[in-house]
């Protein structure tokens, strides 16, 4: 039994790898502030007496004896990191000094949940790890973009100045239940738009990509680069590099709702990434030929059901 902290942890990606360490047969803290997490997530965990759940903000220190630390916390859609750009980026910023700070001083293995943001609007084409990005660094995305960007140059100062066993992924575009019904992501949005039977909106044509990978297929991702081959720190893609046109989910969401809802079309935000697509090549060769295993029809049914039963 290891003893694991999660900062994020009633988060929709936090909350699922909860359960998956439990089930593990680790103790778990969940550590979450409650900005875009809650407590609905985790509420079937808190009759496990290896769960613990503490209010906590992540900006402020936070001291306990653990193994490994995984470091989610972080609003991750727009709508959430727009809302208040300086939260976001001390956030991302102190958030990772202080769970380095605690990994240094416990010995633990620290992993930093970076994002395929870190590449901006990009001008290569899928995104290696070796790609550095193209990246406003004063745009309305810079919170989120250039926090989670200095986050990893800390993690990585952190391991070669004090040693400190750090692992680095990227999430690409990620959904499943537990996501929230209002955070504006395009997935959680179409599904809401379509249930309701309102108009789905697509901004731009809906001609530009996203790669869209199921929860489960995330945790196990993560799971699998924390338990990797300790000279491997990343950075290492994970996302589903089968890449889908807006216009294509949204015609995908409205068949598998059977909705009456109509496509209309919005101006493209700032910065707004035109493609992304993981290049997983990677994250194949280091964690044990991982890759994803949940196709998008399926995992859209297993969403669409979840946020049936909230609405």
């Amino acid at each position: 039994m290891k003893k694991i902290l999660i900062t994020g942890g009633a988060g929709f990606v936090g909350s699922h790898l909860c359960e998956r360490l439990l089930n593990e047969g680790n103790e778990v803290i969940c550590l979450d502030n409650y900005f875009t997490g809650a407590k609905s997530n985790v509420i079937k965990l808190l009759d496990n007496p290896y769960f613990e759940m503490v209010r906590h903000d992540i900006t402020e220190s936070y001291y306990a004896e653990v193994d490994e630390i995984y470091n989610l916390a972080c609003p991750a859609s727009p709508v959430h990191y727009q809302h208040n750009p300086i939260k976001t980026i001390k956030t991302s910023v102190m958030g990772a000094i202080n769970t380095l700070g605690l990994a240094k001083r416990v010995g633990a293995k620290v992993l930093q949940a970076s994002t395929s943001e870190v590449y901006g609007d990009p001008a290569v084409h899928p995104q290696p790890e070796s790609y550095w990005g193209h990246v406003n660094p004063i745009g309305i995305r810079s919170c989120y973009d250039e926090g989670k960007r200095c986050a990893e140059t800390l993690f990585m100062d952190y391991h070669i100045q004090n040693n400190v066993a750090i692992k680095i992924i990227r999430i690409f575009n990620t959904y499943g239940p537990h996501m929230n019904p209002s955070d504006g992501r395009v997935v959680s949005n179409f599904i809401v738009q379509a249930l309701k039977g309102e108009d789905i909106t697509i901004f731009g044509d809906g001609m530009q990509t996203r790669s869209f990978q199921y929860v489960d297929d995330l945790v196990e991702g993560m799971v699998r680069m924390m338990g990797s081959d300790p000279s491997f720190l990343g950075p290492v893609n994970l996302g589903n590099p089968h890449e889908f046109t807006m216009l294509e989910l949204a015609q995908e969401v409205i068949s598998l709702t059977n909705s009456k809802s109509k496509i209309i079309h919005m101006p493209l935000p700032q910065d707004d990434p035109k493609q992304r697509q993981p290049d997983i090549s990677l994250a194949k060769e280091k964690l044990n030929g991982w890759e994803p295993k949940i196709e998008l029809r399926e995992g859209l049914g297993k969403t669409i059901t979840y946020f049936e039963s909230l609405l």
